[in-house]
């Protein structure tokens, strides 16, 4: 059994995704696979981080101490 990521093979994977997914498609899914693994990541190491901007207010409305009018 030969190498398993061989320019060859990634190539190969590559033109069967175009063909499948098509080349407006494939931006949107590298993107979401990105965020993905980023997530994954994360969740690994422990930090929590805020995914949308309306998560980011929250946190940061949370951790403010609240003031008397």
């Amino acid at each position: 059994m030969g190498e398993l990521l061989t320019p060859t093979h990634l190539i190969l994977v590559l033109v069967v995704a175009l063909l499948v997914f098509g080349p407006r498609k494939l931006p949107e899914l590298g993107k979401g696979l990105g965020e993905g693994l980023k997530g994954f990541k994360e969740g690994i190491m422990g930090k929590p981080e805020p995914t949308t901007k309306q998560d980011a207010a929250v946190t940061a409305t949370k951790n403010e101490p609240i003031q008397p009018s």
